[in-house]
């Protein structure tokens, strides 16, 4: 099932029927659809195609094994070659279309010296002919994005970059067109935006028997894709807590040091770089004070890892003392709404970013939290979904809720934004899942079917990243 990368999918196909030079990175996270983007638009390749997996080997043992893969796909004797030049070499002089796609590029990357395999890809790239197409693929983002630094040999020589990212809410729903808005928030709550992860759902299921079926079982496709796959590649480097401390919530860099023991060690600041760059974890601003460094919340990127953290990590043991449903039912069921509605703020915010791209509203200088301090109640806060505009701030509150909101419930959360001091409110709006029991023009009121419509839905489905 191919959805919602029909942008991405042409300027692959557009570089691939070219008659220049094409040389295109592919990068993203693990389980993205990396592979399946590539295998789909190299099915109407006019030519023979070479899907070759990098190894985690020596150079000479790439070498080897990808002038086996080469000699196989085009249905040649084994060849032996010294080096990666004489394989690109030798595939120019055939005269013939190919396309050699290299999946996992870091593995063969990592088995030279520092930039080593980047300057002899360097020299394939410079001399490619029209008629051999290449890709360079890979999962880990701080290697893959290291070829797009100034210093490195690569820099500058790839004729079109795609960057793969999760889907939103919005694209994570198509997975599931008959299920209804309720379960489609759930769904995209606690499972995220994975093509890999939203292919393992189960929609004729309860959200119980999902969770119980894939996360909580210790054989769970999903508890060993987090487990063996991801907090794997972590914790290589990384110290899983701070995963730990952040779990369902935000926290300040105050508070993680805290909590990890790092003061001042400057250890805490690099891995938060680097969990940034592997997108990870991600830095949040208000948007009233981009500047302010007291104000910035690090937070979990993806939310099936949010969910692990927040209810699995830790309590391995205790789900087997007890048992699954028996877990869900004491330590998931109570707190579940509430988190499924921090994970809505998320997605009414992602609902106005598509409205901007599709250019239905135009006068959205920025969104996200607004950070307020209150003189006259010695209060502070943060209201999770803000829109900035040219005259102030419109400020949304959202409820993910099993009937509608009242007009009387409205009147009362616009009252309490009003006590505080030094807001500049513009407009008052709400999204409530369930909808309303009322009209009021004075209000933005958007309901679930608002989320979810046919209008949202991007040109050729996916904007360029």
């Amino acid at each position: 099932m191919f959805l919602n990368r029909e942008k991405e999918l042409e300027r692959l196909g557009e570089q691939l029927r070219s008659t220049e030079k094409t040389a295109v990175l592919v990068y993203g996270k693990r389980r993205i659809g990396k592979s399946f983007l590539i295998a789909e638009a190299a099915g109407s390749f006019d030519g023979q195609v070479i899907s070759h997996m990098c190894a985690q080997t020596t150079l000479r043992g790439n070498i080897d094994l990808l002038a086996k893969s080469i000699c196989t796909g085009l249905n040649l004797p084994g060849i032996h070659f010294d080096t990666l030049m004489d394989i690109f070499t030798f595939v120019s002089n055939l005269n013939q279309n190919v396309l050699i796609i290299l999946d996992e590029y870091s593995y063969l990357k990592d088995s030279g010296r520092k930039n080593e395999v980047d300057s002899y890809m360097q020299s394939v790239i410079d001399r490619l002919p029209g008629h051999v197409k290449l890709i360079l693929c890979g999962s880990y983002i701080t290697v893959m994005t290291e070829l797009l630094e100034k210093d490195n040999p690569l820099f500058g020589r790839f004729t079109d970059i795609i960057h793969l990212e999760a889907f939103d809410y919005y694209e994570s729903a198509e997975f599931f067109p008959e299920s209804g808005i309720d379960r489609k928030i759930a769904n995209y709550a606690v499972f995220g935006g994975s093509p890999y992860v939203l292919t393992q759902i189960d929609s004729s299921k309860s959200i119980k028997d999902n969770i119980v079926h894939l996360i909580l079982r210790d054989t769970g496709l999903l508890r060993i894709y987090i487990e063996s796959v991801i907090l794997k590649e972590i914790q290589k480097a990384y110290d899983i807590r701070i995963f730990q401390v952040i779990g369902n919530g935000k926290k300040r860099y105050s508070e993680l040091n805290d909590h990890l023991s790092e003061k001042n060690s400057g250890l805490l600041d690099k891995q938060l770089k680097n969990l940034m760059r592997m997108e990870m974890i991600e830095k949040v601003f208000p948007i009233n004070k981009p500047g302010d460094k007291k104000k910035q919340f690090y937070e979990i990127r993806d939310n099936l890892l949010r969910f692990y953290f927040t209810y699995i990590f830790g309590n391995e043991s205790l789900i087997f003392r007890l048992g699954e449903d028996a877990f869900y039912d004491l330590y998931i069921q109570p707190s579940l709404n509430e988190y499924i509605s921090r994970r809505f703020e998320q997605m009414v915010l992602q609902y106005f970013r598509r409205l901007s791209l599709i250019r239905q509203i135009t006068d959205i200088y920025d969104y996200g939290t607004y950070w307020y301090d209150d003189p006259k109640t010695h209060k502070n806060g943060e209201f999770d979904c803000v829109l900035k505009r040219a005259d102030g701030y419109d400020f949304v509150e959202c409820k993910y809720w099993s009937r509608p909101m009242k007009m009387s419930e409205c009147r009362e959360e616009e009252k309490q934004l009003k006590a505080i001091e030094g807001i500049v409110c513009r407009r008052m709006g709400f999204a409530c899942s369930a909808g309303f029991s009322f009209t009021d023009d004075r209000y933005e009121l958007i309901n679930g079917e608002n989320l979810f419509s046919k209008n949202l839905k991007f040109q050729n489905d996916r904007s360029s990243h």
